[in-house]
């Protein structure tokens, strides 16, 4: 067994925890405020066109934008129910409302369709319509609920892959961090992870339906006693590991150690979590930053895959302690400035306005600039004479250029478009590890690359200069919540980080991650820049 499939397989039992539990908790809050909605306008006719349009509405909206949505309303009531808005709240709510849907439309439609000869015999033989609806309809009706829940619950468990951006960690992990690093291992892992998960629960409840069919006592006894060993197992999975096999950190949850350990830890509030965006660089800082604080002694608790806003907003709430952002994301994105000055006056004032709007720490840049810029094929801009973007303008007109989820709706993209006057034919998302390869390709002739990324080398791309400035400093930034800025033990910790990584460390790194031969995991890489932070400390 490869050294990466046992890493993976290593994280299994925490993320599938994780998974099992955001199902079975949303599963359960929509059957507890679907069953009585549809059971209500089965006696309230003018309610059920309404019902049934909204819950048909939700399931129209995209699992990621539910999910946003979900974040943004609690960050609103935050002020006044101190509830967390990132991580388990979030994806739980928008995917009870995932599974609403085909739990009320079968019940509705289960009560509607008995018989009524059936219900006519019971109201003759005196019954209320209490008892009518307990003792005939919902029996009646029982299987076709069943079946309801059924797809419900594969719903749920495929839906539930997208609560890793909003910080809740599950088998998503596997699939959005193996995308962005190019290992399809962890894809591989994380899909036949949840394709089993979903397939158990399916064939399960599929039993339970026959038994509510057939009136089959032990049918139903099999079933429920499956569900509670597959349910219960997987709940129970992470502590199990832990115990037994003495499982490795898994990013999104407290690195595993001994009982006492850990009890020690928690006792004296030493967990401390780290935020990280969705792209190589940061999985491997936030591992790097693990690393520092697992030798200082603290608990570590990753959360990956957050969108910039989202991470920020999160450190400035204090739901994640540590976080490594760029410094023209904060001018441009959160500061809202235009004008472009010298590296050192975005880094000063960038410094006071985190802690005066935000009571956000920085504790200095880590050495290397990550830089949004525009880059093709070199064989391409050789041909066409094109070395700034000053050149591409007249070629522009006539090509396709693609971006990051982000980019196109930041303020730097219409900094760069404005001031060079670029009009390209078409403006292509993408995910960044598709990106390249489509540049590569020639499905578009220009990307919108990160400085400090391998693939640049790998896949023969050249950076076109920005002689107009358009495009702010970048360097990366090691920022801390008020709470944990104000520890100096933690500060302690990580602030050796400060200056210690120049591009070239940061790039290499990430090569060994993104490379398609010899390729090394995330963690291997956090290692191997330890090791040269460490042999340059020394010095």
């Amino acid at each position: 067994m490869s050294d990466n499939l046992r890493e993976q397989l290593a994280n299994l039992p925490v993320y599938l925890g994780q998974h099992i539990l955001l199902t079975v908790v949303a599963l359960g809050a929509g059957i507890a405020i679907s069953l009585p909605l549809a059971v209500s306008v089965t006696r309230w006719q003018p309610g059920r066109w309404p019902l049934l349009t909204a819950v048909g509405v939700i399931q129209t909206v995209p699992g990621l934008a539910l999910l946003a949505l979900a974040v943004a309303v609690l960050i609103a009531v935050r002020p006044w129910t101190e509830v967390s808005a990132f991580g388990f709240l979030p994806a739980v709510t928008a995917l009870t409302l995932y599974s609403m849907l085909p739990i009320v439309r079968n019940t509705v439609t289960g009560i509607l369709e008995v018989d009524p000869a059936i219900t006519e015999a019971a109201r003759g033989l005196g019954m209320t319509p209490t008892q009518r609806l307990w003792r005939v309809e919902l029996p009646l009706a029982l299987p076709v609920i069943i079946a309801g829940v059924r797809t419900a619950a594969v719903w749920v468990v495929g839906t539930a892959t997208l609560s890793t951006p909003v910080g809740q960690p599950s088998l998503g992990n596997y699939l959005f961090g193996g995308l962005q690093t190019q290992n399809w291992t962890m894809v591989v892992v994380g899909c036949i992870a949840a394709a089993g998960l979903a397939i158990a629960l399916d064939a399960l409840i599929a039993l339970l339906e026959k038994a509510a069919s057939a009136r089959s006592v032990w049918r139903g006894s099999a079933a429920g006693l499956g569900l509670v060993m597959l349910l219960g197992g997987g709940l129970a999975a992470p502590t199990l590991a832990a115990t037994w096999f003495d499982a490795p950190d898994a990013p999104g949850l407290a690195a595993d150690r001994t009982p006492a350990e850990r009890l020690d830890a928690d006792t004296r509030g030493r967990v401390v979590r780290i935020g990280s965006k969705p792209f190589t660089e940061q999985y491997i800082l936030s591992a790097l930053i693990g690393r520092r604080l697992q030798e200082a002694g603290f608990e570590v608790e990753r959360r990956e895959n957050l969108g910039s806003s989202l991470g920020f907003q999160a450190l400035g709430a204090g739901e994640i302690d540590v976080l490594v952002e760029y410094a023209g994301t904060v001018w441009t994105n959160y500061m809202n400035r235009e004008a472009i000055p010298p590296a050192w006056h975005v880094l000063n004032a960038m410094e006071g306005w985190l802690a005066d709007e935000h009571g956000i720490r920085s504790v200095g840049t880590l050495g290397f600039e990550n830089a949004y810029a525009l880059a093709m094929r070199r064989e391409l801009a050789r041909e066409l004479g094109i070395a700034s973007i000053a050149d591409l303008a007249d070629h522009a007109p006539a090509m396709s250029v693609g971006g990051d989820y982000e980019i196109f709706d930041r303020p730097e993209w219409r900094s760069v478009r404005q001031r060079y006057g670029l009009r390209f034919a078409r403006e292509v998302v993408y995910d960044s590890t598709f990106m390249y390869r489509a540049v590569r390709n020639d499905e578009v002739q220009v990307i919108t690359a990160y400085t400090t990324d391998a693939r640049l080398d790998v896949y023969d791309l050249t950076l076109l200069a920005d002689p107009l400035e358009a495009l702010p400093p970048y360097d990366a930034i090691l920022l801390l919540s008020s709470d944990a800025g104000s520890r100096p033990d933690v500060v302690a910790a990580i602030e050796p980080l400060v200056g210690a990584i120049d591009m070239q460390m940061m790039r290499e790194a990430s090569h060994m991650v993104d490379r398609e031969q010899d390729k090394r995991t995330v963690t291997e890489a956090a290692a191997w820049l330890a090791a040269q932070i460490e042999a340059r400390l020394s010095r």
